[in-house]
């Protein structure tokens, strides 16, 4: 059970450093102010993917700036409440220095956790399910070892560059289409939250990724919910111990 007026906090879909360094810190500001102020009743806080539009570590060097956002995040893991930071498809690359330097848990995978007697799925949602083949052939070039290795090879001011294009890239090509809700016969992660529920019970998915607020009800006892994102949406969910709500921060 969570502590008395003790609450857990997920969002994701920041995407900082997009599409430029004015906008980006507009964005970083409202976030450390969000994170400022759930701090005060957060149990813990899950970031599920895609924080940054593109993030490579170097062996000695990472990308410049979000320097309000790191310290925000240091002073929260320090005081004892729990962040765990979920690599999305922006920003697969982090490797050591997140967790050392800030104090974050750095999750891979999906993750199943249990609270005040609820069961979640937590993942950012990239790749999951036998959808998006295109995405699923270019991860495997992402996560190939040689591949991390050739990138770490490039200059940092060309990669980190080049890395930031690819990523921004994305945003721009997104058409009004790509924004809007499928249908639930549509949706690839409503689908892959009905197939696991077939073997499974789950009372919350939390997914990020397709950057739409989304609260769906598939079972009578199980709920999707998509984050959205803080690009346009600001949106988040908080979880008190008995139910689950998406909110938007104002």
């Amino acid at each position: 059970m969570l502590t008395e007026n003790k609450k857990i906090y997920f969002a994701s879909d920041v995407h900082l450093g997009f599409p430029n360094h004015h906008e980006s810190l507009i964005r970083e500001k409202k976030l450390v102010a969000w994170l400022d102020e759930i701090k005060l009743d957060a149990k813990e806080i899950y970031l599920l993917g895609d924080v940054f539009d593109f993030w490579h570590e170097y062996k000695k060097v990472v990308p410049r700036g979000y320097t309000r956002f790191f310290g925000k995040v240091a002073e929260i893991t320090d005081s004892g409440i729990p962040i765990h930071f979920f690599t999305g498809n922006h920003d697969i690359w982090a490797y050591d220095y997140l967790p050392q330097e800030i104090g974050v848990i750095l999750h891979r995978k999906p993750l199943e956790i249990v609270s005040g007697n609820k069961k979640f799925f937590l993942a950012h949602g990239d790749g999951l399910g036998p959808y998006d083949k295109g995405f699923k052939r270019l991860k495997k070039v992402f996560t190939c070892k040689l591949a991390q290795w050739g990138f770490a090879r490039i200059h940092p001011n060309f990669g980190i560059w080049a890395g930031q294009k690819w990523s921004s890239h994305s945003r721009y090509t997104e058409t009004e289409e790509d924004l809007k809700f499928r249908g639930e016969d549509k949706e690839w992660l409503v689908l892959f939250a009905n197939e696991k529920l077939k073997t499974t019970h789950f009372d919350y998915f939390v997914f990020g990724h397709r950057h739409i607020p989304i609260e769906i009800k598939l079972q009578e006892k199980s709920t999707f919910f998509n984050l959205g994102d803080w690009l346009t949406n600001f949106t988040y969910c908080v979880f008190d111990g008995e139910k689950m709500e998406l909110k938007k921060w104002e």
